[in-house]
């Protein structure tokens, strides 16, 4: 599951409490981007660049770059899970989004509601169970993130999924940045006493609430809901990450979720950046302001655009980099190599019809359960 936050809250449901988290996160994001605003480049884009960064922009030479690079940061979305079989949000007609439209809800994205959640959280945990992968499968994307680690050029991962797949993947816990939180972790909503995965795991597939075995308030995923603020830890890794990375790698990404698609605006204006993804990104103006990027633009000085799935990316970046036998081992020795990849993506599409009828079965059903426990 991935980018549960990707999606603006509808206004009619929010509260006054939300307009404050709202008004935080603004005030924290207007802080860094003050912090930071000395390092963008006052360049129009429709200005002839000076001094470029990279000596073209392609993915060659953003490897050539990089390969020099100690402090690479990574910006991941809801893409580099897509081949692991976990659908993303915003896809018409496949999205998680389109297809909750159909479910008895308010909105689709009530189920990522706290207060809806807190009255009715069982569409919630009937889409979490439809949702639970049977096993998980890091992508290739995800084990190139932790050859990145294993070279000792990564200085973080900052990702928008929810699915745990980079801590599944090896990547070392303090490298990773879960900007929307996870299910690896959860908390009941009133004591706060922790509960693991399996816990969750165990009761959902069950089709029960997992309830506190302290209090008995409702146990909740540690993902972010509307409604909710970011993790403390995002705050204090963009702090501290940006200022100090050499390269910016951006994948699976529609950077369309602020405050994280602000972020690719506070590396150093001499920062290469580098977007791989299936759809252009993050190069408007009226989203990111100066730190747009600049791909196809005559003031680009630094900004790559490789067009291509994520995991075909890193394949070819990997290639590019010299890393190919490597790579190529690490994907054999955990079962994960590009070609299998691609046979288990042609049965994805089904696979996500297949779940989306079952939860609207299931969720029809609670319903009636629902009304005849009212009358």
């Amino acid at each position: 599951m991935a980018e549960s936050n990707e999606q603006p809250r509808d206004k009619a449901n929010s509260t006054d409490d939300d307009d404050d988290d709202e008004k935080g996160q603004a005030a924290l994001l207007q802080q860094l981007l003050n912090r930071f605003s000395g390092l963008f480049g006052s360049t129009k884009p429709d200005q002839p660049a000076e001094d470029p960064v990279l000596k073209s922009f392609n993915l060659e030479a953003a490897a050539e770059y990089m390969s020099k690079c100690s402090n690479v940061v990574v910006m991941a979305g809801a893409g580099i899970s897509t081949s692991a079989g976990i659908p993303d949000f915003r896809s018409p007609g496949t999205g998680l989004y389109s297809q909750l439209e159909k479910y008895n809800l308010p909105f689709p994205e009530a189920v990522f509601h706290l207060d809806f959640f807190r009255t009715n959280p069982k569409p919630f945990f009937l889409l979490a169970k439809e949702l639970y992968p049977q096993k998980f499968t890091p992508t290739p994307t995800h084990y190139f993130i932790r050859l990145l680690e294993e070279k000792k050029k990564l200085l973080r991962v900052f990702t928008q999924n929810i699915d745990s797949l980079e801590r599944v993947a090896g990547i070392s816990t303090d490298k990773i940045v879960e900007a929307h939180g996870t299910f690896f972790t959860s908390h009941c909503l009133d004591c706060r006493e922790e509960y693991d995965l399996e816990f969750i795991k165990e009761i959902i597939f069950k089709d029960e609430i997992p309830h506190c075995k302290k209090c008995d308030g409702i146990v909740k995923p540690d993902i972010v809901f509307f409604g909710e603020k970011l993790p403390a830890r995002f705050n204090d890794c963009v702090h501290s990450d940006f200022s100090k990375a050499d390269f910016l790698i951006i994948i699976g990404t529609s950077l369309k979720v602020a405050p994280f698609n602000r972020l690719l605006t506070f590396v150093d204006k001499d920062c290469p950046r580098l977007l791989i993804n299936m759809e252009p990104a993050g190069n408007s103006n009226q989203d990111m302001g100066s730190g747009a990027l600049l791909y196809g633009k005559k003031a680009n000085r630094r900004d790559v655009f490789h067009q291509s799935t994520c995991d075909e990316g890193v394949s070819e970046l990997a290639k590019s980099l010299g890393w190919e036998d490597e790579f190529n081992k690490l994907l054999q020795s955990e079962g994960a190599s590009v070609e299998k990849v691609k046979e288990n993506l042609s049965t994805i599409p089904n696979e996500t019809e297949e779940k989306a009828d079952r939860l609207a079965e299931q969720m029809a059903k609670a319903s009636l359960e629902d009304e005849k426990k009212k009358d």
